[in-house]
């Protein structure tokens, strides 16, 4: 039976890679420094983890100075997770090249239905500016006693990019 759920996951946080390249988080990812780096962050990645309470994953992302920083927050539109609080979702904190810290507010809970996977989302929030140059680094940290699934998109050109482990 677990092997079965695990295998359906797996087949669910997978089949997005048509529109944005799949990268799991796991408990090895637990800074930006430990995750993973996205060479380019203007390609198109969707960046899967799931955090509790006490929990945090990490990762990276490079962009230039003439590119666009593109990031939107998303959990599924399911129960438990989408009857969560504000104060229950997880945090999602943007460090800029400059050591500048922004935490994603919780603004919205816009529906997004993903043809890929079938899956249906909520945006929570999305942060789009003009980069700084150089490696940003991102953490997702639990807040709710639950497991919760979330997605962190960044980028926006379809190509293939690179994640450096």
């Amino acid at each position: 039976m677990a092997a079965g759920f695990v295998a359906l996951m797996l087949l669910t946080w997978a089949a997005p890679a048509h529109a944005h390249q799949p990268v799991p988080l796991n408990a090895s990812d637990s800074t930006p420094a430990r995750g993973p780096l996205l060479v380019d962050g203007t390609v198109s990645f969707a960046v899967y983890a799931t955090v509790r309470k006490g929990t945090m994953r990490g990762f990276r992302f490079g962009l230039k100075a003439a590119d666009q920083l593109a990031l939107q927050l998303l959990i599924p539109d399911s129960s438990p997770v989408n009857h969560l609080s504000v104060a229950e979702l997880p945090i999602v904190t943007v460090i800029d090249p400059t050591g500048k810290s922004t935490t994603m507010p919780i603004t919205e809970r816009t529906p997004f239905f993903e043809p890929y996977s079938g899956t249906s989302y909520l945006y929570l929030s999305r942060l789009t500016e003009r980069a700084r140059a150089g490696t940003y680094q991102v953490t997702v940290t639990g807040n709710s006693s639950m497991k919760v699934p979330v997605v962190v998109a960044v980028g926006y050109r379809e190509v293939r990019g690179t994640v450096l482990n």
